[in-house]
Parts: C-alpha cells; sequence; structure tokens
C-alpha cells in the first residue's frame, strides 16, 4: 500500500514537492474511496441481476432499481475520470463507456465543421491543404416540437364575368373544424395509451409551452379518435377468432364508481395469437376486451366465432366453453399452462422449505428445458420431440403426483396444490398432442403487463366506457409494438386514412402488420 503523508517525515522534502506529495496522496485516498464505492454498487447490481428468486424484486421495481444503480456507477465512473493536473487545472481522460447505443441512420444529421483558427503552414510554405477529416457522432434531442398548421385556400374570380368563385375543398379532417391535426391526436393517444400519460399531465406538459388545452378537451379528441379507430379493433378481433389456436387471460381494470364515491373492479380480457415460437405465418396480436366483471359468460361473448384451442390459466370462468351447450360455437379445446402449476408448488417451498414440493418443480423443470431446446422449430419437430422425450417425463409426473396425493392431507396446502395440478391434468396434456401449442400462458401474460402499468398510473378509468376506450387503443399499440410497428407512425396515418373515407370494405388494410412507412 502507498505510503500517505502521515506515515512519512515530510519535512525533509523541500516546500514546493511537500505540495505536490499531499496532493498526489490525497488524490490517492479519494480513489480509493470510489473504488470501493464502486465495487459495492456492482455488488449490489449483481445480486438484483443473478440474487435468489426469493429476494428479487418484481419486474417494475426492479428496473427502477436497475435505473438508480447505473445512474450511481455512472457517477463514479466520470468521477474517476477526472484529473487534476500540476497547474491545477481540471482534466478529464477518455474512459470507455458502456452501452453507446447506435444512431440510425435515417436521423437526420446537422454538420457542425469547426476550422483551426489559422491555416498558415508553421515553416512559412503558405497555406494548408485538406486532407482529410475527423467525424464524431452525438445523439442531439429536442424536445417536442409544437407547430400550427395554416390552411389558406385561395379564392378565385373572373373579372369579366360573374359565373361565380373557385376555390379548392377543405382537405379531410378527423375533428371537422376542430383544433388538432391527426398527427396531434396520435401523439395523445401513443402518450396516455403507450407511455401511460394521463391526459391531466399532458395538459400540464402542453402548458409549459404555452399551449393552454385542457384536459377535457384532450379527452374529446381520444373519444372521437376511439369511436373512429372500433371498426379497425373489431376488424382485428375478428382476423384472431380466424385462428386455430388462441391465449386468453385477464386483469383487473379499477373503474371509478360515482353512485357509491369509489372504484369498482372491472376486468381487461386480452386475446392473443403469437405463433412465432414455431414459425407459423399468421402475424401477432392482441385485443382487449372491457367487461364490468369476470364472469365466464364474458369469456364466451368474446369468443363468438372461435373455434380451436386455447391456451389459458386455471379460472374455473373457461369451464362453459368446453360443454356442448357452449354458445357461439362449438366446444374449444383448452391448453392449460404449465407455469400455473408450477408456481402452486414454488409458494409451498418458499413458505415451507417442502422436499416434496422440491421434487415437483425439479421434474416439471426436466420438462421445460426441452422446451427450451425446441423453440423455434416446426410444428412437427415440436410435437416429435415431446412425444419422444416429454411425454415419458409427464407420465413419471403424474405417478409421482398421484402417489403424492394418497399420503398427504387433501386439506393441507400442499394437498390443495397438487389437487389443483390433478383438476387441470387432462388441459396441461394438450401440448404433447399439439405441436402449436405452447407449454405454458406467459405470451399473453407478458402482453397483460402494459395494461399494469397503465393502471399504477392512471389509478383507475373514470367510467365502464373509458375502460373500453382503454382497451381498444391498447389494442392497437400493443399489436404494433410486436409486430414491430412504430405506434404513433400507424395512428397517424390511419387516422389520416378515416379521415380521407378510407373505404369499409378495404378495413383489413388498416391493421397493424399491413402498414407500410411512407419512408
Amino acid at each position: 500500500m502507498m505510503p500517505t503523508a502521515k506515515d512519512l517525515d515530510l519535512s525533509v522534502l523541500p516546500p514546493e514537492y511537500r505540495v505536490v506529495f499531499e496532493a498526489q496522496a490525497a488524490r490517492m485516498a479519494e480513489l480509493e474511496e470510489t473504488n470501493q464505492r464502486q465495487e459495492h454498487l456492482i455488488a449490489e447490481l449483481h445480486h438484483a441481476l443473478y440474487g435468489k428468486k426469493s429476494e428479487r424484486l418484481a419486474d417494475d421495481d426492479r428496473q427502477l432499481a436497475f435505473e438508480d444503480l447505473e445512474v450511481a456507477l455512472a457517477e463514479v465512473e466520470e468521477q474517476k475520470s477526472e484529473q487534476i493536473l500540476d497547474d491545477g487545472k481540471l482534466k478529464r481522460k477518455k474512459v470507455a463507456k458502456r452501452n453507446r447505443g447506435n444512431l440510425p441512420g435515417g436521423l437526420p444529421r446537422i454538420e457542425q465543421v469547426i476550422e483551426p483558427g489559422n491555416l498558415d503552414c508553421p515553416c512559412g510554405c503558405g497555406v494548408m491543404h485538406r486532407i482529410g477529416e475527423d467525424r464524431n457522432e452525438r445523439l442531439d434531442i429536442v424536445p417536442a416540437q409544437l407547430r400550427v398548421i395554416v390552411t389558406v385556400r385561395p379564392k378565385y374570380a373572373c373579372r369579366t364575368c360573374t359565373d361565380g368563385i373557385t376555390q379548392a375543398p377543405t382537405p379531410p379532417w378527423l375533428i371537422e373544424g376542430g383544433l388538432p391535426t391527426e398527427g396531434a391526436v396520435a401523439h395523445v393517444l401513443v402518450s396516455k395509451y403507450a407511455d401511460h400519460l394521463p391526459l391531466y399531465r399532458q395538459s400540464q406538459i402542453l402548458a409549459r409551452s404555452g399551449i393552454d388545452i385542457h384536459r377535457s378537451t384532450l379527452a374529446d379528441w381520444v373519444g372521437v379518435a376511439d369511436f373512429h379507430l372500433r371498426p379497425v379493433v373489431d376488424c382485428l378481433a375478428e382476423h384472431l377468432k380466424s385462428s386455430s389456436k388462441l391465449f386468453m387471460d385477464e386483469t383487473t381494470a379499477p373503474v371509478l364508481d360515482p353512485g357509491r364515491g369509489r372504484t369498482k373492479t372491472g376486468y381487461l380480457w386480452a386475446l392473443a395469437r403469437d405463433d412465432r415460437a414455431w414459425g407459423g405465418d399468421d402475424p401477432p396480436g392482441v385485443v382487449y376486451f372491457y367487461a364490468p366483471d369476470r364472469r365466464g359468460e364474458n369469456a364466451e361473448k368474446f369468443l363468438k366465432g372461435f373455434d380451436g384451442t386455447l391456451q389459458i390459466d386455471g379460472y374455473t370462468g373457461y369451464n362453459r366453453l368446453t360443454k356442448p351447450s357452449r354458445k357461439g360455437g362449438d366446444p374449444i379445446t383448452v391448453a392449460y399452462c404449465w407455469a400455473h402449476a408450477r408456481r402452486k408448488l414454488k409458494e409451498v417451498f418458499d413458505r415451507d422449505g417442502s422436499e416434496i414440493a422440491a421434487e415437483g418443480l425439479r421434474q416439471i423443470a426436466e420438462i421445460y428445458a426441452i422446451e427450451k431446446d425446441i423453440r423455434g422449430t416446426s410444428p412437427g419437430q415440436r410435437l416429435a420431440a415431446r412425444q419422444i422425450r416429454s411425454a415419458p417425463l409427464v407420465a413419471t409426473f403424474r405417478e409421482w403426483l398421484q402417489a403424492q396425493r394418497l399420503r398427504i392431507s387433501a386439506k393441507s396446502r400442499l394437498g390443495e396444490k397438487l389437487a389443483y395440478i390433478h383438476r387441470y391434468w387432462g388441459g396441461l396434456q394438450t401440448f404433447l398432442t399439439d405441436g402449436r401449442v405452447e407449454i405454458d400462458s406467459n405470451n399473453v401474460e407478458n402482453l397483460i403487463r402494459p395494461i399494469a402499468l397503465n393502471r399504477k398510473n392512471a389509478l383507475f378509468a373514470g367510467h365502464d366506457e373509458g375502460a373500453r376506450a382503454r382497451g381498444y387503443i391498447a389494442s392497437l399499440i400493443e399489436t404494433c409494438k410486436i409486430n414491430g410497428v412504430e405506434p404513433f407512425a400507424y395512428l397517424k396515418s390511419t387516422l389520416e386514412a378515416i379521415a380521407a373515407g378510407h373505404p369499409k370494405n378495404r378495413i383489413d388494410d388498416l391493421l397493424p402488420w399491413n402498414f407500410k412507412p411512407s419512408n
């Protein structure tokens, strides 16, 4: 370890050397303290990433923790990059940066050419000639630009007759005589339903730019857009229900109940298609239906016209879909979720450390390992692998399940979890007979998360109709996301097409996966 000023007799040094040594010693002590802080932050970040699952935060909370830890690490790295020169001036040394990102070629470039102050050759030979250049690109962000589109329609008349006046017609607008362009309406929709920014906050942001638009006015824009976009969402829903395999799940959607002065619990039901795991030709999509309750008849109504395999969790409201008395179609085939079965055992293991639950988790993990190996292969290949490799493991698990149910009290906590798995055993085996079926319904659960995040930010919907509108607009935005389509560009283009009178018999052209950017 380097000696400090306290360890040495500095009186024997000349004054100028003594000052330099003390400054360097202080700098070393500062760097040592900074290194210790950096090591501590890295250890915390590593724990957040790879620590025990039982100690990990929820997804949203973990992302917030990552952000704050990375901010602190960046601060430490910047502190370490600074050097104090002998003359007391501060100088930064170049440090390799993490996560530099990329700058797409389509972004506009503004070149700043910095010429030397003097081009005369030091030797007196004359003016220097340009032999090359160094180019550096940095990302610049300009806050949202507000502008006014002024539509001018000149009037023309003949000087020699009075046959009338000629003037171009007013271009088609979504809101006739209204204030916003279709781009402005699309921005409000994306801010509210993709970025989870309630309308009153958008009103506050506009006010900082000198634009006084009340929340109720923004709500009017959203309502008009919702009305015109509903046929597109209805078309999307029918397109999904024509598939042979879908996912479905539901999540709470708190709604204000003015009569009681509090909120009531509504539900958004997500109907999704995602065949990417086996290379299906149909594009992925999702539609959110709102219902004021969780009764199974809502699922029956939303699925009218669908006849195929439905991947779901263990909610009993779906049972009516499998019966001959089902309204709106033939009895459907259900595929239950192994992830839910696993969670039941995991709950017991986390609480009691049960060796029986641990054994069940181990066997399920072996089945999942096979699914990881065959992901991305064709349905035929998946089915063959499952019949050869997975079916024996599932049969072994069933024998284990039956044996444990005979040993354990049905009223115990573990007994109840085992009974749950047994109750849905038929649907848990569906993936063994159809290569298109997934082992769990995690795909649709991932599509439910944006709704949950919007719920955290917006707190609740003001009315049942507001919750329905949330479902409709979110359907288009989330379908855009999973198809790699930029939501704002899509909504702006779609609203402009609707305003221009897009024919109803070509509504399919307006589905998100058919959108083609203009540039």
